[in-house]
């Protein structure tokens, strides 16, 4: 009998046989005997993952012992195996699995975690990122996954690949594709597959929180040059165009989803580390898999054009009648776009309830389903179609809790030019930027304001400050815009008064981010300086050695630059008028 009759045959899910290897972070079948069967009948001709297609295994697993997905490592002790395969076992198992008997001289295993803990292990990816139908389903780490997988070239448009010590940024773009079954009487049955929804999820260097940044399809922005990979394998240069909607990023003159990350760094200034794209089709599937998502409606609506027909109050949906949900605007809001951003996002927000709620981490069936679902559902960029990258990019983003993540949009202003466009709100829209630039939640963090406060009251930003006829400093470009240190010094002799200042064109290298080193005693003037340009005590250097009364600092001038005047600190709140909503929370759509 194959381990998935052996689990029917004992009451026990199929999918409860595939258990975490805790040595190896792996997911491994477990094929225990029950009692009274012999060790020649505990290892299965054959084994069976739920849902997927019938493999042979190798080799008979011996009794007690676990047999492992083909292409992972084995969970098992080998008689030459060093002291860092051993450890205590947690076995996770599930009830109505049946225990193996104690061994002699085994030592004494580690308090069991709870079940919610252990069913946290299954998510990883799957609950980490499900944005506008999209999903990351890393964590269950089988080698059948890596076939769902699509994935395109990033083109060298984002940075090679996220990292643990750093912040990462994931653009989620949803396509208005109409191809695949039912889906030809949504709008432009023509579409080429534009940049229809797009989310620019951010998470914190610390992982403490994350920003679901929406961008507006229909916001006029510059396009700028994509050297693109197209479908064929052929390269092309795509110029840039100025003026344009940033939906056409995408689709448009064959641009691909590369041309979309340059895009949102040009917008933005944060480089973008992956991006997923997810069609219609997605959206049906994923939104089925997972079992429905409730959603609020203040009001009756029947919209013609999203064919959404729900009365007031509160539904569970799933499939077509989630796809219409995510597509209506007419009905809602103002009918605008922006207004169907805002119920995307109570939509999003409500699926990662759903995701974090018992029913789902608790059923490994479940969490196969949806597995499935997403790796077919997704397009992804080539740095993470090995399904082992998506297993580490989801742990990374299932690591902030709900109440934590934000989901915002980019302040834009109607155009006056194009009522059915909107133009950035800039004054706005570069404060969010630099909100998630330099990491700052919109969300209420006790770790991050006990650092903000620490960093508030830094013995270098307290003290004296000098008079500005009185501050000394040579300006540098250390990678910011070309022209900026004329700019800085334009502003600092005409509008904050310090004359001594001179241009000393570009630095002798590059810097992260805007720096001022001075000597010790020069600290008044650096106090001065950094209270005018907004800077933090990160950003200033001191040497150790006092320096002479006519010696300048110097002011190095890095790519978190952009304007001379514009505080190079991040605000420590979100600018007021910026639309938002918690993931944490639910709201009904109006």
């Amino acid at each position: 009998m194959d381990a998935q009759g052996r689990g029917r045959d004992e009451g026990i899910d199929p999918a409860d046989q595939w258990v975490l290897n805790p040595d190896t972070g792996d997911y491994e079948l477990r094929l225990t005997p029950s009692p009274g069967r012999s060790s020649a009948s505990a290892g299965a001709p054959e084994a069976r993952t739920p849902g997927a297609r019938r493999t042979t295994t190798p080799e008979a697993a011996p009794s007690g012992d676990r047999a492992s997905v083909p292409g992972q490592r084995s969970g098992r002790r080998g008689s030459g195996g060093g002291r860092g395969d051993r450890g205590d076992r947690d076995d996770a198992r599930k009830p109505g699995s049946r225990a193996a008997a104690p061994t002699t001289g085994r030592r004494k295993a580690k308090p069991k975690k709870s079940r919610k803990k252990k069913a946290l292990v299954w998510t990883g990816g799957v609950l980490a990122f499900l944005l506008v139908g999209t999903g990351t389903a890393g964590y269950l780490v089988y080698q059948h996954f890596n076939g769902n997988i699509t994935a395109l070239s990033t083109d060298g448009a984002g940075t090679g690949g996220f990292s643990k010590d750093r912040a990462i940024n994931v653009l989620v773009i949803g396509t208005d594709k109409r191809t695949g079954e039912g889906n030809e009487g949504y709008g432009d049955a023509g579409s080429v597959g534009h940049a229809d929804t797009n989310i620019l999820f951010h998470v914190s260097k610390d992982r403490t929180n994350a920003t679901a940044l929406s961008i507006p399809r229909d916001l006029i922005t510059d396009i700028p040059d994509c050297p693109t990979t197209l479908e064929n394998g052929d390269k092309k240069d795509i110029p840039g165009t100025t003026g344009d909607r940033f939906n056409t990023s995408l689709g448009q003159s064959e641009r691909t989803p590369s041309c979309t990350m340059r895009t949102v760094t040009e917008l933005t200034g944060l480089e973008v580390d992956h991006f997923m794209v997810a069609d219609f089709n997605a959206v049906k599937s994923l939104t089925t898999a997972v079992g429905g998502v409730e959603v609020c409606l203040a009001k009756d609506i029947d919209d013609k054009d999203s064919h959404l027909k729900l009365p007031k109050g509160k539904h569970t949906i799933e499939g077509e009648e989630a796809l219409s949900f995510l597509r209506t605007r007419h009905s809602v809001g103002f009918g605008s776009d922006l207004s169907r951003i805002e119920i995307q996002q109570q939509f999003l927000g409500s699926l990662m309830r759903k995701l974090k709620s018992n029913d789902t981490l608790t059923s490994p069936t479940k969490m196969w389903t949806l597995a499935e679902a997403a790796t077919k559902a997704l397009t992804v960029d080539d740095k993470i179609s090995d399904i082992n990258q998506l297993r580490k990019l989801g742990m990374e983003l299932a690591s902030v809790d709900p109440k934590n993540i934000t989901f915002a949009t980019v302040p834009v202003l109607d155009n006056p030019d194009d009522a059915a466009t909107v133009v950035l709100d800039e004054a706005k829209a570069k404060k969010v930027f630099s909100m998630m630039r330099e990491d700052v939640s919109f969300t209420a963090v006790a770790k991050q304001e006990k650092a903000a406060a620490k960093a508030k009251n830094d013995a270098k930003l307290k003290g004296e400050k000098a008079a500005a006829a009185d501050v000394r400093v040579d300006v540098y470009n250390g990678g910011a815009p070309a022209g900026s240190a004329q700019a800085a010094l334009d502003w600092l002799q005409n509008e904050e008064g310090v004359l001594k200042s001179t241009n000393q064109a570009n630095a002798e290298e590059n810097v992260k981010k805007t720096q001022l080193v001075y000597a010790p005693n020069q600290a008044d003037q650096a106090r001065r300086l950094a209270d005018m340009m907004g800077l933090t005590a990160s950003a200033l250097k001191p040497t150790k050695e006092d320096a002479g009364e006519m010696d300048p600092m110097a002011l190095t001038l890095g790519p978190d630059f952009t304007e001379a005047g514009s505080p190079l600190s991040a605000p420590d709140k979100t600018p007021d008028g910026v639309q938002r909503v918690e993931a944490d929370k639910a709201v009904c759509a109006e």
